[in-house]
């Protein structure tokens, strides 16, 4: 029996079994990957490089087809995800960077 106590301010949500994320933007060349956060008032989001290429891709709103990682397992699992917000960090922990919010929408495909 454990007596580890829940110390977060919002309830854990099924995004929380995801460590990193794979995805390919179609006017990109290659496919990216990033470690998941879940900034909880955010939501769960990737962090990006303020200069990297990969934000003159995206915009709010786009859907698509990612591929995640279970904190748990070595399968991976694609999902429809939804761009919902693209954050420029003015300061704090991540200055100089941009955080892109994801929902994730719907189960696709799941690959052992």
């Amino acid at each position: 029996m454990s007596n580890l106590v829940e110390t977060r301010c919002e309830p854990r949500t099924k995004e929380d079994q995801y460590y990193s994320v794979e995805f390919e933007v179609p006017s990109a060349t290659f496919a990216y990957q990033f470690r998941i956060w879940n900034l909880s008032s955010k939501g769960i989001c990737v962090v990006v490089k303020d200069d990297s290429d990969l934000l003159k891709h995206l915009k709010v709103g786009d859907v698509l087809n990612m591929k995640y990682y279970p904190t748990d397992s070595p399968s991976q699992i694609h999902l429809r995800t939804e761009i919902k917000h693209i954050t420029k960090e003015e300061q704090g922990r991540f200055k100089g960077h941009t955080l892109v919010g994801l929902l994730i929408l719907e189960k696709q495909t799941s690959d052992q």
